[in-house]
């Protein structure tokens, strides 16, 4: 379970990376601490890395209450501040990603509010690309 405040940007990044990148290894899930719906930009820079995202939605963590997960990262500081605890998780691991959306509002074009998205983009692949490692790290 990767988790946001919102789920709109970060946290549904890295679901979708996981789903394209690790489909053999996890089943990926992504939340929000106060879920506010799919960042347009988001959407554009996931595309460009061919991985489309239009079709995901915002969810929140109380959807997944209950669920015992294997491991459950918070992608922001404010989420791993303000996760519940999810009973049953093997594992729990705060890695903050920078958020776009701040860091694009000053920005003075789409195209140059997406060089943040991108960045942040390609840190949660290198992320998931890694994240095997983590999962077996307790075994």
């Amino acid at each position: 379970l990767f988790l946001c405040t919102g789920n709109s940007c970060r946290s549904q990044m890295a679901e979708a990376w996981a789903r394209v990148l690790l489909a053999e290894v996890v089943e990926p899930y992504s939340a929000g601490t106060a879920p506010k719906g799919l960042d347009p930009l988001a959407i554009i820079a996931m595309a460009e890395a061919g991985v489309d995202i239009s079709s995901q939605r915002s969810k929140s963590i109380d959807d997944f209450k209950g669920i015992a997960f294997d491991l459950v990262v918070a992608v922001c500081s404010t989420a791993d501040e303000n996760c519940p605890v999810f009973p049953g998780a093997k594992k729990r691991v705060h890695i903050p990603f920078d958020d776009p959306p701040r860091l694009a509002e000053g920005a003075k074009s789409s195209e140059e509010a997406l060089t943040q998205y991108r960045r942040v983009r390609d840190e949660i692949r290198k992320f998931i690309e890694g994240l095997p490692e983590i999962i077996g790290a307790d075994k």
